[in-house]
């Protein structure tokens, strides 16, 4: 296909110019060519043009849109955030409300949209916590601060957590003075200038749990066991965070470190009791220590295998009867002598 016939036009009206080929020569460049768009016949589109032209546009340099297309002026048709704007049928006007505005023209139809911002639109936005890194021990007080780079006021915040629907809180702090266990999770602030809205990357905060409840195993807190018998104690917690540390007593002596303790073939000196002490560092640098304390387990280590002893007493029960079934029998011969 060829291109047999070209024509430009500057607004609505057709450009009288000579043409070279299909290129349109405006030099010199004058004042009123600016902020027009020019376009093959047939090929133009309706354009929203901005003065003054800089991005984004903000209500306090006096915003101007200019609708260009095909038609005459007097058949614009405005948008403002998709509804049609009164009865305003010019080609031009100043903005005064913030908001998304398009504008139609009959013979190219709708512009593209452009934003016009109340003021600077919100970027940037950025959470701290403290304390750092968001871990926060059971009990202890969260403070979690919201911050803008770029946006100009008024701004409302609101904080989020996870998938829960109602904000946690209003305001540029979320303050929580004594944290519980369900209050870790992702959590997000929320920035709106009544044009926009913004989002801060999600913030992790972990509730440290002390450690509870410890416990020896095997039981139960009474253990009797035999001389040479090999003896394996372990240690655990029923709650807390990470690392969890543990410490062996006998008699109240430390005799170990770690959660199981083995004392191998035993003897009548690993005879006493027995506690493991769990210990876990929480708050900020650790400067929290809680301490859980199991109760006491009695080891009672007898001597000799249980096969030895009844053997021996087997043995000794044997030999009695040996000695009084003999002295029974020289008794009766003694008598029987003695008779004659």
């Amino acid at each position: 296909m060829s291109v047999t016939s070209v024509r430009f036009y500057h607004g609505d009206e057709e450009v009288n110019r000579t043409l070279t080929g299909t290129e349109l020569s405006l030099s010199p460049l004058q004042l009123h060519h600016r902020a027009q768009t020019l376009g093959l016949t047939g090929a133009q589109t309706t354009q929203l043009l901005v003065e003054p032209p800089w991005r984004p546009a903000v209500l306090w340099d006096q915003v101007t849109l200019t609708c260009q297309g095909l038609g005459t002026a007097g058949a614009t048709t405005w948008y403002m955030n998709g509804k049609r704007c009164g009865q305003n049928r010019r080609d031009q006007f100043t903005v005064t409300r913030s908001g998304s505005y398009r504008c139609d023209r009959p013979g190219t139809g709708r512009s593209p949209p452009v934003r016009v911002f109340n003021g600077v639109p919100l970027s940037g936005v950025s959470l701290s916590v403290q304390p750092p890194r968001g871990q926060v021990a059971l009990g202890d007080r969260l403070v979690l601060s919201c911050a803008v780079a770029k946006g100009t006021g008024p701004l409302s915040f609101s904080w989020h957590r996870g998938d829960l629907g109602a904000p946690l809180g209003t305001g540029p702090c979320l303050e929580l003075h004594h944290v519980v266990g369900n209050d870790s999770g992702q959590y997000q602030c929320r920035v709106s200038d009544g044009d926009s809205v913004a989002e801060s990357v999600p913030l992790n905060v972990t509730v440290l749990v002390p450690v509870a409840n410890a416990t020896i195993t095997p039981g139960p807190l009474s253990h009797q066991v035999h001389a040479g018998d090999p003896v394996t104690l372990r240690c655990s917690v029923q709650v807390g965070s990470a690392p969890v540390n543990f410490t062996w007593l006998h008699d109240t002596q430390t005799v170990a470190q770690g959660a199981i303790l083995e004392l191998g073939d035993v003897n009548v000196g690993h005879s006493g009791t027995y506690q493991c002490v769990a210990t876990n560092q929480l708050g900020q640098d650790g400067h929290r220590v809680f301490r859980a304390l199991s109760p006491e387990l009695a080891l009672e280590v007898t001597p000799g295998s249980p096969w030895v002893t009844v053997l021996a007493t087997g043995v000794s029960g044997s030999l009695l009867f040996l000695v009084l079934l003999v002295a029974v029998v020289m008794g009766w011969h003694r008598q029987h002598r003695l008779g004659e």
